[in-house]
């Protein structure tokens, strides 16, 4: 890291911060007598706080976002290109990035053919919910309404989205929440509700349980995540998929897949549901899309959702009355053309498949050393180890001895995650989503601090 940061420059920048900026998802108190970290730089998997300590970043930012690592300047450069010759126009009009940045998209979404632009993650799940809810009072006089969405899912901060989440920390004294979600139990087979042969089957049946409980003619969409992120990275079991899009067609309910983790190439194909031969109807996405260089988050549609909204042209409220504002930058679409042309050029996919198998051959590794390991689960490199009191019982770890783990890792200079405020009892599986970009001594680098911090903490 080359700083011209200086101790008063330093002294300075930790001052203002704990004067007026208010952190993310972290309790502050700690910051009145703790100085609260600042990044400065970023260069391929490593970020430098202003102190100059150096960190591995297995976890992209934070937040599962920085697929192809820090320090790209050609995409820094298109978007500089694209700001000076047009930064912005409301989305009620096309620009060039958005429009070359949509066909590349669908290209790799075949069955989906439009692209609505949002700034979010959480406001594209948004104007899904909005787009069902317009369905059901166009064709259903507004009783196929409800919106089912899976325990341990999340899907967004706003009070909506936190209405479909399934993380009961997440949601907890936020309420009342938007009526019409309805929780449909989740698949993680290691915390199996059922004792049956065919997990996976099992499962989704649970699905068509909910269904029928509520009534089918009152259901418009499913809101599921294709594998499962901040509520202990589960991927689903075998069979799951195909029985959940059965369903989905038996009731005529929309399929909606919440791909703001997953999408880009986290699970090494272009979006996590390519690897089940799903079928949506919406794909939601956000973090990766542009690897956080510019903000963008967009809706994938196919062409049937997209004709229910231009049925009567004279009728004023017929049509996807919505925008969104920071939609229209042009920065973000034009940071997504060339992080996609990053990812295809440096073979990334085949690279997340290549290193998110050391990754979890690793883990497997440590799991036979560490019996506080219960599971190792993943796919590509978006992996979790469950942390346990005892494997017979799989009684969770203290959440705080969870945390510990993470914590001594960060001292060694290697950031990985927790699950963090989402389910009572259950923040204790460690996360790593490392850069698509990652080497075999980056993941080596990452399971030894691991190995390190699991030995200090249980011995």
């Amino acid at each position: 890291m080359d700083t011209t940061l200086s101790a008063n420059d330093i002294s300075g920048l930790v001052e203002a911060d704990r004067a007026h900026v208010w952190h993310h998802l972290i309790q502050q108190k700690p910051f009145e007598t703790v100085d609260p970290r600042i990044m400065v730089e970023g260069k391929g998997m490593r970020v430098w706080d202003a102190t100059g300590k150096e960190f591995l970043d297995a976890v992209s930012g934070g937040v599962w976002t920085v697929n192809v690592g820090y320090g790209r300047e050609s995409i820094a450069n298109a978007v500089r290109d694209q700001l000076v010759k047009l930064n912005y126009f409301a989305g009620s009009a096309g620009s060039i990035p958005g429009s070359q940045f949509a066909e590349k998209l669908i290209e790799k979404m075949p069955g989906l053919s439009r692209v609505y632009y949002t700034n979010s993650g959480s406001e594209a799940n948004e104007k899904v919910f909005k787009m069902v809810r317009q369905i059901a009072h166009k064709r259903y006089g507004g009783k196929k309404h409800k919106i089912l969405y899976r325990e341990r899912d999340y899907h967004g901060t706003t009070i909506t989205a936190l209405s479909a989440g399934g993380q009961p920390e997440r949601n907890a004294l936020y309420g009342p929440y938007t009526p019409g979600f309805v929780e449909v139990p989740h698949c993680l087979e290691y915390r199996a509700q059922w004792d049956v042969e065919n997990y996976g089957m099992r499962a989704a049946d649970a699905i068509e349980e909910v269904i029928l409980r509520e009534g089918p003619d009152t259901i418009g969409a499913l809101c599921l995540e294709p594998v499962t992120a901040g509520g202990g990275v589960v991927p689903p079991p075998d069979g799951y998929w195909e029985r959940v899009q059965e369903i989905c067609r038996k009731y005529d309910i929309l399929l909606h897949i919440d791909e703001v983790v997953c999408g880009m190439g986290r699970t090494g194909v272009w979006f996590g549901y390519q690897n089940y031969g799903v079928k949506p109807d919406f794909v939601t996405m956000a973090k990766g899309v542009a690897s956080g260089y510019a903000a963008i988050a967009c809706v994938a549609i196919t062409e049937e959702v997209f004709e229910m909204f231009k049925e009567n042209p004279d009728d004023p409220l017929d049509y996807f009355r919505d925008i969104s504002t920071f939609g229209g930058c042009t920065a973000g679409p034009a940071a997504a053309l060339e992080n996609v042309r990053i990812i295809e050029d440096e073979g990334l996919l085949q690279n997340t498949l290549n290193m998110g198998e050391r990754m979890m051959g690793n883990l497997r590794a440590l799991m036979e050393k560490h019996a506080v390991i219960g599971d190792v689960r993943g796919k590509g490199l978006f992996c979790g180890a469950e942390l346990v009191a005892d494997r017979a019982t799989k009684e969770p770890v203290d959440e705080k001895q969870a945390q510990a783990v993470v914590a001594d890792c960060m001292a060694q200079g290697v950031i990985i995650g927790v699950t963090n405020r989402s389910l009572p009892g259950f923040n204790n599986t460690l996360c790593f989503s490392p850069a698509l970009i990652s080497t075999p001594d980056d993941i080596d680098q990452i399971t030894d601090a691991v190995d390190k911090a699991l030995s200090k903490v249980f011995g």
